[in-house]
């Protein structure tokens, strides 16, 4: 199944993750109902190495992936109950019971540091790796990813898009957080137009 690519309008990978089912027309689209979306979408966000993908892909039993998928959705819509919980408003201390689940996946990973050739200036950086021994590990980068999220994104400042039909959820980045469209391009324009078509339908009263 030939899917279009994915949607990161976001600005947060962890929201990026909840928006990985989306109606970006007029029917939803979910691009990890399955193994193979499930890889795609960590390929287009950038969560996991490609040879490593391509790894796990080979060796993945029949079903195998798909299992890890269905796991992936599950912890996207609790995930998503959280945010919808608690966007628009900072988080607090007590909110941290509530993460457990989250907390309980990250205890699962097995990353370690290890020393490798640098890109510029000193020979060696020391980069994080992770050992992916089985597909359940690409659970742990969008696990991280959610954590990052909880831990570094203000609160006050996730919002869904306005849009009437839009599932869209974004961290609102720009100066002044007036942002309220996942883009201005979607569904921004939608509002401009059908606010353009109400003015116009006023004037011939």
């Amino acid at each position: 199944m030939v899917r279009s690519p994915a949607l990161f309008v976001g600005d947060a990978p962890g929201l990026d993750f909840l928006n990985s089912i989306a109606t970006p027309l007029d029917t939803p689209v979910d691009w990890i109902e399955d193994g193979d979306g499930l890889l795609d979408w960590l390929q287009q966000a950038r969560l996991v190495p490609a040879e490593a993908l391509a790894t796990i892909r080979a060796q993945a039993l029949p079903g195998e992936l798909d299992k890890v998928a269905d796991q992936a959705r599950h912890l996207r819509e609790w995930f998503r109950g959280f945010v919808y919980a608690h966007k628009g408003r900072a988080l607090m201390g007590a909110d941290l019971a509530e993460l457990d689940p989250l907390n309980r996946l990250l205890e699962r990973d097995e990353s370690f540091s290890r020393i490798a050739p640098a890109a510029g200036g000193a020979p060696f950086a020391l980069q994080t790796a992770r050992k992916w021994r089985s597909p359940e590990a690409l659970l742990l980068p969008i696990g991280e990813a959610l954590a990052k999220l909880v831990c570094t994104e203000d609160f006050s400042h996730v919002k869904a898009c306005e849009g009437p039909a839009c599932t869209l959820l974004f961290a609102d980045h720009t100066r002044g957080h007036r942002r309220r469209w996942c883009s201005m391009a979607a569904c921004g324009n939608r509002a401009k137009q059908a606010a353009h078509r109400h003015r116009h339908k006023d004037d011939h009263h």
